[in-house]
């Protein structure tokens, strides 16, 4: 366990905080609304999003295309909704099981602050690019519950240099280099071929993906404490 897990987290959103948009309080409860629709684990549409909105296909179509939510959105040939804010119906190398389902997550961080905005606890399963070995980590709202390994670790580059003004130069420019280890030592091996990441304690990635959490969609997530759906 780190002692302060809160100070390498306050270090990396000081990098982050600029970089991300800062959507209205409509926004915010339309992501967290198209973040649940995902967690089905299908493909969403403008009118399974605006339905769940409660409001018309051409508001529903304009949070998707015209919004602070945009860049955050990754879509389909078809149009439909196949990620967002990290959350993906498409297969990935981290797998995120919630109530059952199975779903994915662009980023090995997105599995640690997504359960927060879904509500709910979640198994995430990952691989050390390193050494091939699965990584197994339950998470909740409140926190890391367990690990297996119990020493695994996080890698980051710096958020400096994250492109956010669209999904696929999120994935690119941040998730190649966002990766679970089972030790220190297996990623402190591939930090020797990419000696501008850092590596952090499952605690220090949780810590920071609460503060983008509470950026993006903290009036949301506070009414939903108190108004809960």
């Amino acid at each position: 366990m780190t002692p302060n897990p809160t100070a390498m987290a306050d270090r990396l959103w000081e990098a982050a905080r600029g970089r991300w948009p800062v959507p209205s309080l409509g926004e915010q409860r339309a992501g967290i609304v198209l973040l649940r629709q995902l967690a089905h684990g299908e493909p969403v549409t403008i009118a399974q999003f605006a339905q769940a909105l409660d409001a018309s296909d051409e508001v529903a179509g304009a949070l998707l295309k015209k919004s602070a939510l945009s860049p955050l959105i990754h879509t389909d040939e078809a149009g439909r909704v196949r990620g967002f804010f990290g959350l993906s119906v498409v297969p990935t190398s981290h797998h995120l099981t919630v109530e059952g389902r199975r779903l994915w997550t662009w980023c090995a961080v997105d599995t640690l602050f997504i359960p927060e905005l879904l509500g709910a606890r979640a198994e995430v399963e990952s691989r050390d690019p390193e050494t091939g070995q699965t990584v197994r980590v339950s998470v909740s709202a409140a926190g890391i519950e367990s690990a297996d390994p119990s020493d695994a670790v996080l890698s980051m580059n710096s958020p400096k240099t994250w492109e956010v003004t669209s999904a696929t130069r999120i994935m690119t420019s941040a998730c190649h280099f966002i990766l679970f280890f089972g030790s220190r030592a297996a990623g402190e091996r591939w930090q020797m071929k990419h000696p501008e990441a850092l590596l952090l304690t499952l605690e220090e990635a949780f810590s920071f993906g609460k503060r983008q959490n509470a950026h993006l969609f903290g009036a949301e997530l506070a009414r939903l404490r108190t108004d809960p759906p």
